[in-house]
């Protein structure tokens, strides 16, 4: 699976944000020159983040934006859906038992993609934007607590080959 520009960016500057903030709006111009991204795009993902309630937004003079909860009530997996991000990894069009992904059937391999993108949701769905601002991804108590929990973890963290 192979996540697009719309999902990391999303996920890069509301973890700009949750860093920079300090409950204070930030604009939307200091993101993108922090991370590098357009502005114009930036503001079309956070329409779509302000929407779903990940942000909240403040008009006029010291206005910008800021986290509509605390970063550790939002979940990486609410922020890609929040832009609309399909979190899928076959190539099928449709999720309807009638159309599959090689002609009018299922290919040999379709279990095995639609597994991991359940897993990987799973992931990002365990992961806090907290867990990213404070570095507690690669940490062996993150690992660990996640494993446990039957979680998947990243394969670098544990030795082996990315997928």
């Amino acid at each position: 699976m192979k996540l697009s520009t719309k999902g990391r960016y999303a996920v890069m500057a509301m973890a700009d944000l949750a860093q920079h903030s300090a409950g204070s709006p930030i604009t939307l111009s200091e993101i993108a020159e922090r991370q590098e991204i357009s502005l114009a795009y930036l503001e079309q993902l956070f329409a779509k983040l302000r929407k779903r309630g990940l942000v909240a937004s403040t008009r006029g003079p010291g206005g910008g934006y800021k986290l509509a909860m605390p970063a550790d009530d939002i979940r990486i997996s609410s922020i890609v859906v929040a832009v609309d991000e399909p979190l899928k990894v076959t190539r099928c069009a449709t999720n309807d038992p009638g159309v599959g992904c090689v002609g009018a059937a299922r290919c040999v391999t379709h279990d095995l993609w639609e597994e991991l993108g359940r897993q990987i949701q799973s992931f990002l769905a365990s992961v806090t934007l907290a867990d990213v601002v404070e570095h507690r991804i690669g940490s062996a108590r993150f690992l660990v607590d996640h494993a446990s929990q039957g979680q998947m973890v990243p394969s670098s963290a544990i030795g082996g080959n990315s997928v």
